[in-house]
């Protein structure tokens, strides 16, 4: 039987950790929490259903933010505009304007971050 998702965890790496949290619990309007594994690594995990997809913020030595990798996108139903507004005033830069997905599947929208990693951000409503 083949998984029920492809992807079961994300981590989006950072140099700079509480500025990074700083910024997402900002623009995704809720706190992210804290996890602390042996030997004493840090990371951020972003707040989900016990069921779905998880991830978080981690500074890694063999990891590096940047632009042209990946993208993920962060679920924010029902909250796409007010997301996207708070993407400047945390210190991220929009990268492409809510974008209504063909099909009835909600909406998009693109940004970088403070640690210069491009998001999205997605809504169904």
């Amino acid at each position: 039987m083949p998984p029920t998702n492809a992807i079961t965890w994300f981590e989006l790496p950072t140099t700079d950790l509480s500025r990074a949290v700083a910024f997402y619990e900002t623009v995704l309007n809720q706190k992210l929490i804290e996890h602390i594994e042996e030997p004493g690594e840090i990371m951020h995990i972003f707040p989900s259903d016990p069921t779905g997809l998880k991830g978080a913020l981690i500074r890694r030595t063999f990891m590096k933010p940047g632009q042209g990798g990946a993208v993920i996108y962060l679920n924010v139903d029902g909250d796409l505009d007010g997301a996207i507004a708070r993407v400047p005033k945390a210190g991220g830069r929009m990268l492409m304007p809510r974008t209504t997905i063909p099909g009835g599947y909600g909406a998009y929208a693109c940004f970088r971050d403070t640690e210069g990693n491009a998001v999205g951000l997605h809504s169904t409503k």
